[in-house]
């Protein structure tokens, strides 16, 4: 290729590169700010911060959110964590998180909207770049925390955009790292595989198949239960219902019948399930449907429905951020082997951007023009004066939302959580939370028993240094 001809293509899709970059700012924008003002949470910023900061430190992750020098491989399988390491230690900080994964996300439009540009035309590249740049899965990840699966979002845009062009091993080689974003993952290479060898290369396939099941059996069989201290892997338990386990707890699994039964009558109830499905599939016009791509999705779908858990149903947190690439590249597919062009794909154009920007003022991208994302509550000026005060290095117990703040430079626990490191030499709790606002793990008190337990701290060895705005900041006597 002559630089003339390289100057040209990029001059012809230097606006792709741009969109991604105004993309990057917003996802960035929303979740900063919410750190910001104290709006994110030790389940999951917290947690993943003290993971790199492992990493960064040059030892396996460990997290006292999970409890006392908890091994944190033993609970998901994700060392590409590790490759955030190097900027944490220039930029130590939980915004080091929420950039880097505004990063990855935002790089994940590129694949698509070259893919696109190639197949439709730039306008169509354009409208499917900004439908999937805004699409409520991204948006409800940038507006939770921090999440390993971010790492996914690039190298299923990289994998599927490779499939659908006919590049079998590149889609391979884009899928493989998969395995070391998170457990699961596994199986949606092994999906990849199986469409792999569908559209014709069997060997490529056959091998990108096995590599992804022996993976996640791998990571499940083996690696989580040889760290995890339960001796399993944690969340067998998500799909034994209450009666064999609830959602915590480290159950054996169970029989493959009840699974089945669980996966299959349980897939389509309650509405919730039913409501994910259309959402995640309206912004294509069910279009995606008629691409083989989408059954990519599939092993994320099943295992969220098949959980016990309500949280996995819906469409809050970041459940949803991996299935967007593949919904996306699925509707890519499937108008470029129609051969819609013309008036029918200006139709399904303006109508994925009217679903899109309806449905966008429901999620957290929308915070964005909202006054208030942008004011600072009096209660966070103080709390951070407080935080101030409490020396780097020490050990902290703290309410569910300071979590992320101390995370950086301190040994940070949950305040009353069980497993949790004893007689920690500072204490700070927020005494204001609501009771409404302690259903996560976060908040292991209930508001009567944390002033109890803060009462019986204050007569047995801890020390009052500050009270203000509902923060209560104690020190461990020495």
């Amino acid at each position: 290729m002559t630089e003339a001809s390289r100057k040209g293509r990029f001059d012809g899709t230097w606006w792709i590169w741009a969109m991604a970059g105004t993309l990057f700012l917003m996802y960035a924008a929303v979740s900063v700010r919410l750190h910001h003002r104290m709006l994110t949470s030790s389940y999951d910023l917290g947690i993943f911060q003290q993971v790199v900061r492992s990493y960064a430190e040059g030892h396996l992750p460990v997290s006292e959110v999970k409890g006392q020098g908890f091994p944190v491989l033993g609970d998901h399988f994700s060392p590409i964590l590790a490759l955030l390491a190097p900027f944490y230690r220039v930029w130590r900080g939980a915004e080091t998180l929420l950039v880097a994964q505004a990063a990855l996300i935002a790089v994940s439009v590129v694949p698509l909207a070259l893919w696109a540009r190639r197949a439709l035309g730039s306008p169509a590249a354009a409208m499917i770049g900004a439908c999937y740049g805004l699409s409520w899965g991204i948006a409800s990840a940038v507006g939770y925390d921090f999440h390993e699966v971010a790492f996914a979002a690039p190298l299923l845009a990289l994998s599927l955009t490779a499939l659908g062009n006919g590049r079998m091993v590149t889609a391979t080689c884009w899928a493989l790292p998969l395995l070391l974003v998170k457990e699961d993952l596994g199986l949606t290479v092994l999906v990849i595989g199986l469409v792999i060898a569908w559209r014709g290369d069997r060997e490529v396939g056959t091998f990108t198949a096995v590599a992804g099941l022996a993976g996640s059996v791998l990571a499940l069989f083996v690696i989580l239960p040889a760290f995890n201290p339960g001796g399993s892997f944690a969340y067998w338990s998500l799909v034994q219902g209450p009666a064999a386990g609830g959602q915590g707890g480290t159950g054996g699994g169970m029989h493959l019948l009840d699974l089945l039964h669980q996966g299959t009558i349980g897939l389509v109830t309650p509405q919730t399930k039913v409501t994910t499905f259309l959402l995640l599939l309206a912004p294509t016009l069910f279009l995606a449907m008629r691409s083989p791509l989408l059954w990519v999705a599939l092993p994320t779908l099943v295992w969220r429905f098949a959980s016990s858990n309500g949280l996995h149903w819906g469409t809050s947190f970041h459940y949803s951020l991996v299935l967007m690439p593949v919904v996306f590249a699925a509707f890519i597919d499937a108008l470029a082997r129609r051969g819609t062009s013309g008036r029918s794909l200006r139709r399904y154009l303006a109508g994925s951007a009217a679903i899109t920007l309806m449905i966008l003022p429901s999620f957290p991208l929308f915070q964005l023009v909202q006054p208030e994302t942008w004011r600072t509550d009096s209660r966070v000026m103080t709390a951070r004066r407080l935080i101030a005060m409490i020396p780097d290095g020490v050990t902290v117990q703290t309410s569910d939302h300071l979590v992320p703040q101390l995370a950086d430079r301190t040994s940070a626990g949950l305040y009353g959580s069980v497993g949790g490191r004893p007689d920690p030499q500072w204490v700070m709790v927020d005494t204001w939370v609501p009771a409404d606002q302690r259903w996560w793990p976060g908040q292991p008190l209930s508001v009567e028993a944390e002033k109890q337990h803060l009462a019986d701290d204050l007569r047995n060895g801890y020390d009052l240094v500050a009270e203000r705005d509902g923060y209560v900041l104690m020190r461990r006597r020495t």
